[in-house]
């Protein structure tokens, strides 16, 4: 039997179930990330999807949420771009090309939307570096990523 695959703009009814597959696509290997705190999780998924110019997607197949893009368009002085804070896809249904099905949809969203590219942030010592790299992100090397922590 054929899967229904649906492309949608997620909105406020959808941040559990992206919290709940947020947790989940980050719980294991290779980034072991303890989103245990409910609230906590709750608030960080309010923060990314919805700022200033919030535009976030998901996929669905046969109804169930199992990619979702977080982030916003940010202006720049070479156009705007839609900024993505995090994607992900649920562990159960990567290795599938669902990665990479959805990264075309959202290309293919904000080419319509008339953005002029799509930027992100991922650890160079992730397999989503090499899946980036394979969908034609490019590393930008002079750009550091810097933080400062206030809990030393």
């Amino acid at each position: 039997m054929e899967k229904t695959e649906r492309f949608i703009e997620l909105d406020s009814t959808y941040t559990e179930a992206c919290a709940k597959l947020f947790q989940k696509a980050f719980a294991g290997e290779p980034w072991n990330d303890d989103w245990s705190d409910e609230h906590q999780l709750l608030e960080y998924i309010r923060e990314v999807s919805g700022g200033y110019h919030a535009m976030n997607f998901g996929l669905l197949i046969d109804g169930k949420l199992v990619a979702i893009s977080m982030g916003a368009i940010h202006h720049w002085w070479e156009g705007a771009n839609y900024n993505i804070e995090e994607l992900c896809v649920d562990p159960d249904y990567q290795g599938q090309g669902i990665g990479t099905k959805f990264v075309s949809l959202i290309e293919e969203e904000t080419k319509k939307r008339g953005l002029a590219g799509i930027f992100l942030q991922t650890d160079a010592d992730k397999p989503s570096f090499k899946f980036y790299e394979k969908l034609g992100f490019q590393n930008l090397t002079l750009h550091v990523s810097m933080y400062r922590s206030n809990l030393s």
